[in-house]
């Protein structure tokens, strides 16, 4: 899904839905996907950048994330494994994962699957400085690894990439907004 920090999105295909632009790419043959978005946000890098690398945030922020969880830090923090346990929907078995992310502070996060159920996940996050915003980019290119009806991944991606973008940008600029 393609997200740009212009337009919204109700019924993203390849468009926009109000405050997030956006588009959803599945292959015919295969069971996967793909997916980026851009949000725009009135909060400093530091405060996204805090946001989009911790587990405790990432359950709030995630739809269907119930447990994400640090194996393995660097010494330096440039990586980390983590654990996340995804419960999406009843009619989509409970998947657990591993994955790697890399962080290349203070604009790139990387992630990608490690082992468990998903067959192919690959995130980044990009942000960029615009003023008192940050710009967020998103994309995601998931298999599931196993059957998944199409309209079910292309409604996931529709519904729950704007939720999740619009659900940091509230947290980050409350965060802003907040006494300290």
């Amino acid at each position: 899904m393609a997200v740009s920090a212009r337009g919204a999105i109700p019924a993203l295909e390849n468009g926009q839905c109000g405050d997030i632009e956006g588009g959803v790419v599945l292959a015919k043959a295969e069971q996967t996907g793909r997916a980026t978005a851009t949000v725009r946000i009135h909060a400093g890098g530091e405060v996204v950048w805090s946001l989009i690398t911790s587990c405790a945030e990432a359950v709030k922020l995630v739809p269907g994330l119930i447990d994400c969880e640090v194996l393995e830090t660097a010494p330096d923090r440039s990586w980390q494994r983590i654990r996340q346990v995804m419960d999406y929907s009843w009619f989509v078995p409970k998947l657990t994962y591993e994955i790697l992310a890399t962080y290349d502070k203070p604009a790139r996060v990387s992630i990608e699957r490690v082992s468990g159920d998903l067959s192919t996940l690959k995130v980044s996050w990009i942000l960029k400085s615009d003023g008192d915003y940050t710009i967020a980019q998103y994309s995601v290119d998931l298999a599931p690894g196993f059957w998944v009806p199409r309209w079910l991944v292309r409604g996931a991606l529709k519904r729950d990439l704007p939720k999740m973008l619009r659900a940091l940008r509230t947290r980050a600029e409350s965060a802003t907004t907040q006494p300290r």
